[in-house]
């Protein structure tokens, strides 16, 4: 691959879930923690609740669905502008797998991306199809993973 320009991203993680002791044990202290960057709000987020997390909060499980699915979005939206094709409404209900190993330790197994768009021009609706297929080769988070990231979409009038 021929990098062409870099960009760097930069934040800051902080752990907040000390409740008094550290992690003087495995049920002594919260998953808690901020994420912070520059001229952004915090973002609050937690464990999972399998591991002892507070549901209310984002995991990093969630959020790594949540980037695949932005980054696909994002560049699909980028490729009906570029094609004039007029997006008014999209929404995504995404899923990921994720699988434990013997050892104590995980990784995704999947992610599957299910995009509703809905088209000013009916007729266009097919014609974007295609387009899902290219934003997929060019989303820079699936490009990142190891493993599968499939797209399956409804296309609406």
């Amino acid at each position: 691959m021929n990098t062409v320009r870099s960009h760097r991203y930069e934040l800051n993680l902080r752990w907040t879930g000390n409740l008094g002791t550290g992690t003087s044990g495995y049920r002594e202290f919260s998953r808690a923690h901020a994420i912070d960057a520059e001229g952004k709000p915090t973002l609050y987020g937690s464990a999972d609740p399998a591991f002892r997390g507070d549901a209310s909060q984002y995991n990093p499980e969630d959020l790594l669905v949540a980037a695949l699915s932005a980054c696909h979005m994002l560049w699909f939206l980028h490729l009906c502008a570029e094609r004039r094709i007029v997006v008014e409404a999209y929404e995504d209900r995404p899923q990921g797998v994720m699988v434990h190993n013997a050892s104590g330790g995980g990784r995704f197994d999947s992610v599957e991306l299910k995009p509703h768009v809905v088209f000013a021009d009916p007729t266009q609706a097919t014609a974007a199809e295609q387009l899902h297929h290219t934003a997929h080769e060019r989303c820079f988070i699936a490009n990142s993973v190891n493993f599968p990231v499939t797209v399956t979409p409804t296309l609406r009038p």
